[in-house]
């Protein structure tokens, strides 16, 4: 009887007229001329900071979507991913409502029930002017390499899925994130990813970015760089280890033609068991500064954070994934996740998408492992940045006369800057010496070029 008065109701529910949200007022984003970052359709620049919500739709009733929504906003967050066809047992676990997504394990029969809750959700978040970057589903839908499952999607469905989804969200300040923690392994799983991007872009009208999130350290430029539908490319650096080197498939990603925005769309996770073995330790603030720096540093348009705790939205009464231990609600609220403003805030106080990766300008050389100096390089050298992981001291070259060179120490951790003497020509020492977590960020510039010095000294 249960049973078939939940049928009954999901029938009734996807038998109703399909809404839409209300149209939001946030701008819609594109990739600049040089295709090197975002910007909206008016041409101002967007940094993206993101947030790892992957069970946001599933996990959270609207009143604490709202509580965790406006956390992120009032520290600077700009973009809030998470996923319709949630990971953790996402089509037969209901929502905070009630409500499951599809009938019968279907994507073309929506329970719309769940897709309201999620309108509501989007609604919010666009009121605090934050952008959703969606995933239409996690990728054990389509590749159930681990996890719950069950692998639902064909190339027919997933496009028909596509399009319902980008038609109802067309209107809204939404990026597509495709893939959600799996890479394509065969001409299906390909013919899948690429026929759900065709069904988004009829759906919204090519008015929304797309992207590609793929398992640890791959790269959604391995296979789809090439596609038109792939506005930027998302890599995932992961768990796995301490001092994990980033920046390289940024690197990589900044080398390919034609050129195209790259950010590191999941690294170490805040509170996150270092290889999901709490013995060998956890990832700390300074980790994810670390993460978070040489992400931006290496050219990145972005960077997204994640906190092992929220991406889950884990309480004491849920059982946790892979050893979460801090109650989401305390978890918004660690040392990493409020120090990620600051990233944001350096970066706007200078025209940071006229800058680009270079670390020539490091006399002597950048290093290597864990304190490895990251530089960025304004195009007509009018100023320069050089993050600087364990506070090792930084030599330049000459190219500002020394005599004629603005110099200031920002710090990760607060937000704070304070001048930076040179020691001897082109040569800074950070303050605290030479330590684990002692990071700091080199400003220089020729004199006069801005008017403020970077963060409040």
């Amino acid at each position: 009887m249960i049973r078939n008065l939940l049928f009954l109701g999901l029938f009734f529910a996807c038998s109703c007229t399909e809404t839409s949200p209300d149209t939001a007022t946030l701008s819609p984003l594109q990739v600049s001329p040089n295709g090197r970052y975002l910007q909206t359709v008016e041409g101002k620049p967007f940094f993206y900071l993101g947030d790892t919500a992957w069970e946001l739709f599933h996990r959270l009733s609207k009143t604490e979507a709202q509580t965790y929504l406006s956390d992120r906003a009032s520290k600077g967050f700009t973009v809030i991913q998470a996923v319709v066809l949630a990971e953790l047992d996402g089509l037969h676990t209901p929502n905070a409502e009630g409500a499951v997504p599809l009938v019968n394990d279907d994507p073309t029969q929506w329970n719309e029930a769940y897709f309201a809750h999620v309108d509501a959700v989007v609604a919010m978040a666009a009121d605090l002017d934050l952008y959703i970057g969606m995933l239409p589903t996690w990728g054990d839908k389509f590749n159930q390499k681990w996890g719950v499952g069950p692998e639902i999607f064909t190339p027919e469905n997933a496009r028909i899925f596509g399009e319902r989804l980008g038609k109802r969200y067309q209107d809204q300040p939404i990026i597509w994130i495709l893939g959600g923690d799996r890479n394509p392994e065969n001409e299906e799983d390909l013919q899948i990813v690429r026929a759900m991007a065709e069904g988004l872009e009829v759906g919204h009208g090519g008015k929304q970015l797309m992207t590609y999130h793929p398992q640890g350290d791959f790269n959604s430029a391995t296979w789809f760089h090439q596609d038109a539908w792939l506005d930027f490319n998302m890599f995932q650096s992961g768990h796995g280890s301490f001092n994990k080197p980033n920046y390289r498939k940024n690197y990589a990603n900044y080398q390919l033609s034609p050129p195209k925005p790259t950010l590191d769309g999941e690294p170490r996770y805040e509170d996150h068991p270092v290889n999901w073995k709490p013995e060998e330790g956890w990832f700390l603030p300074f980790d994810v500064r670390q993460a978070a720096y040489w992400n931006v540093f290496s050219g990145a348009c972005g960077h997204t954070y994640g906190n092992h705790n929220i991406w889950q939205m884990w309480q004491p009464d849920r059982e946790p994934i892979s050893s979460a231990r801090t109650p989401w609600q305390q978890a918004m609220n660690q040392e990493g996740a409020q120090q990620m403003q600051h990233l944001r805030h350096l970066m706007q106080s200078r025209p940071w998408y006229e800058m680009r990766p270079d670390s020539s300008f490091l006399d002597g050389g950048s290093g290597q492992g864990a304190s490895k100096l990251l530089g960025l390089m304004a195009h007509d050298q009018s100023f320069a940045m050089v993050y600087s992981p364990y506070g090792m001291p930084i030599r330049l070259t000459s190219f500002l006369p020394a005599d004629d060179l603005a110099a200031y120490w920002y710090n990760p951790r607060d937000g704070q800057g304070q001048e930076a003497l040179q020691q001897e020509a082109y040569y800074f020492s950070p303050p605290g010496g030479v330590k684990g977590g002692n990071d700091w960020v080199l400003v220089v510039e020729k004199k006069g070029r801005f008017e403020e010095a970077p963060g409040k000294p």
